[in-house]
């Protein structure tokens, strides 16, 4: 068996995320909104101040901020649903604070990106997305 070509710079590329870390200010207040609002799969806890769930096969680790540098924010995570009003409705009955309605964000030659940010027990913002076919 002849070993595997090592990949050129042109050749190599990221195609997979396994993990995503949101930096939170209380853990357990944090878990909780994640698995009792949104109803993210809560997989474990890991000392010191770590929560993980899984989404979509995608790792999301709560954690307290680390070091001296204090994070100004976070990315927005854009979690992808098939129906965004129903998403939106049922949120909004578990009490999320949308900072508005789901809308129209692109549209797209054969499609419509629908957007609605929201944010977390935390601040951070967070958004529901949704591809509708037209």
């Amino acid at each position: 068996m002849s070993p595997q070509p090592t990949p050129t710079s042109t050749e190599f590329g990221l195609h997979r995320i396994h993990q995503i870390a949101v930096t939170v200010q209380d853990v357990d207040r944090a878990a909780a909104f994640y698995r009792d609002a949104l109803g993210m799969t809560f997989l474990f806890r890991a000392p010191p101040g770590l929560a993980f769930f899984d989404c979509g096969g995608i790792r999301l680790m709560l954690s307290l901020p680390e070091g001296a540098e204090v994070p100004q924010g976070n990315s927005i995570i854009y979690y992808g649903v098939d129906d965004i009003q129903r998403a939106h409705a049922t949120l909004v009955e578990r009490g999320v604070r949308f900072i508005g309605s789901p809308h129209v964000a692109a549209r797209l030659p054969d499609r419509d990106v629908w957007l609605a940010e929201f944010r977390d027990s935390e601040g951070n913002v967070l958004a529901l997305m949704s591809e509708v076919r037209r």
